[in-house]
């Protein structure tokens, strides 16, 4: 038996394709006079994003012209017994009991505490609590704030 091409039989395991769906895309809104898309992020304190026209933040996004920023220390040192003067007190008091119990008395400070940045424009407003455990992180966090001050007087 023949077949020509017009009469072969069709694959029953062939399903046919479904037809493409439609797509309906809502039209864009023009963008209002003046506005500026914000660029990349130029300085970033905490969970603040800094671009050349916004604040990004948690809450959303916030003007940076005419922003007012301030910062606020909340930081201080705490005593602990480092490790190895309670390691050599164990392995001290096998030897001399008394005098290995003097390395408890040594202390340590550690710093502690957060760092508070709060930005205001108009009437929106945020507040940043950065955890510090160094000086030099209250430095680099004062300075980036000086930054971004500068940025925003312009």
């Amino acid at each position: 038996m023949t077949y020509s091409q017009d009469s072969a039989p069709s694959d029953p395991w062939s399903v046919p394709a479904p037809p493409a769906p439609e797509v309906w895309l809502a039209p864009v809104p023009p963008a209002p006079d003046g506005w500026v898309a914000p660029g990349p992020v130029i300085v970033r304190i905490g969970e603040l994003g800094v671009t050349s026209t916004v604040v990004h933040t948690p809450a959303g996004d916030i003007p940076l012209a005419g922003s007012t920023w301030t910062v606020n220390d909340y930081w201080h040192h705490e005593t602990k017994v480092p490790t190895w003067a309670i390691v050599a007190s164990i392995l001290g008091f096998c030897v001399l009991t008394v005098f290995s119990l003097l390395f408890l008395l040594v202390r340590v400070p550690i710093p502690r505490g957060t760092v508070q940045v709060t930005v205001t424009n108009e009437t929106r407003q945020y507040v940043a609590r950065i955890p510090v455990t160094d000086p030099d992180q209250v430095t680099d966090v004062h300075q980036r704030v000086n930054y971004v001050r500068s940025l925003a007087a312009i």
